[in-house]
């Protein structure tokens, strides 16, 4: 299945640069901003063009296969579209319209509670494996019930975010006086403030059987700790840089996340996953999957389920490119040999990943 975009998108930064055109200057904002300085955001990226990679030759790369797995499933390539919230300010199907690209696409979506959809209505709309992601907003009871109406509904597993316990600065935002309708009408943030591994051992010894992620953790601290929970995912994320400013970039923190795990978790990560290439690089330092925020939204901006499809697609054509020079033919081949640390060479910013793209009143 192809999404017929070949011709309109062949690049990746002209996906981009169409969303810009198509969203609205404030939402514009919501979504490329960062928190206070934007330093966060920034190192995301920074983290990533610090890595280089160390291609091997001579060897039969004919045949290349970047698929991967999640829940017993075989998904095109290792990503998730990571959670977002109020997805209808980037195209009116919202929830919907992402499940039908992301089904599309056969790659996973993980949904935000942040949403006017409801969960039934989201999970007919795709094929895809479909994971549940909960901001907290009220007690072990409330979560219980989310948890339960989820399950319910037909998601695959579930995940609460646990980065959020503060509402962070959103300067981009705060200095336009924009404020999105749900943040302003949002309730039960105290809880979310309050919610402690207590909390969570409460909800998960009520389902022992469903399989929870924690989406959020940045330390090998605190992976360990979710290990020792018996989570069957750990989350590392800082959130797009839309949380805690002055934090380390996602990419920097995933190898000690990945060797506090050992093996007892899947790892997930996001940051400014921008390429193909960034995909590769998290699988060499032992992800399991990389997850899509941004760079799917504006598929979605530029031209609905078949814009996500397409930026699918040129992902995987970047991801078989890198493979093939890097000498090999799947994901179970790359491991930490293929990489090494170097000099980044691009002004970091949240699109210094596309050098190419041309931006008027982008603010870097």
């Amino acid at each position: 299945m192809a999404s017929g975009l070949e011709n309109d998108f062949v690049t990746l930064h002209e996906i981009v640069k169409a969303a810009k055109i198509r969203l609205n200057p404030n939402i514009w904002d919501y979504l490329i901003g960062g928190t206070e300085t934007e330093t966060t955001l920034r190192r995301n990226r920074l983290a990533l063009d610090t890595i280089a990679f160390k291609p091997r030759v001579l060897r039969d790369v004919s045949k290349i296969d970047p698929s991967s797995e999640i829940l017993g499933r075989k998904i095109r390539l290792p990503v998730m579209l990571a959670p977002v919230g109020s997805l209808e300010s980037f195209e009116p199907g919202g929830g919907i319209t992402v499940a039908q690209g992301a089904g599309a696409a056969n790659v996973p979506m993980l949904i935000s509670s942040v949403t006017t959809l409801k969960l039934q209505d989201i999970v007919k709309g795709g094929a895809a494996p479909k994971i549940y992601q909960l901001y907290v907003r009220g007690d072990d009871t409330w979560v219980a019930d989310r948890v339960k109406e989820a399950m319910d509904a037909g998601y695959d597993a579930f995940c609460i975010t646990v980065d959020t316990q503060v509402y962070s600065r959103r300067e981009r935002d705060i200095a336009k006086r924009f404020v999105k309708s749900w943040r302003s009408s949002a309730t039960g943030q105290d809880h979310q403030a309050a919610f402690s591994w207590k909390n969570f051992i409460a909800v998960r010894e009520k389902f022992p059987d469903v399989k929870f992620m924690l989406k959020g953790i940045g330390t090998g601290e605190d992976a360990e700790l979710a290990c020792q929970q018996g989570v069957w995912g750990v989350y590392c994320s800082n959130h797009g840089g839309r949380q805690l400013d002055h934090g380390r970039g996602s990419a920097e923190v995933l190898p000690e996340i990945v060797e506090a795990v050992a093996g007892r978790a899947k790892v997930a990560v996001d940051g400014s996953f921008s390429r193909g290439s960034d995909i590769v690089k998290a699988i060499c330092m032992g992800a399991d999957w990389v997850g899509l925020g941004r760079l799917y939204c504006y598929g979605l901006a530029a031209a609905g389920a078949a814009g996500i499809e397409r930026v699918i697609e040129l992902l995987e054509e970047e991801m078989k490119e890198v493979m093939g020079l890097l000498g090999v033919t799947s994901l179970s081949q790359l491991d930490k040999s293929y990489i090494a640390r170097s000099w980044p060479t691009n002004l970091t910013g949240v699109h210094s990943a596309f050098p190419l793209l041309n931006l008027q009143d982008e603010g870097y």
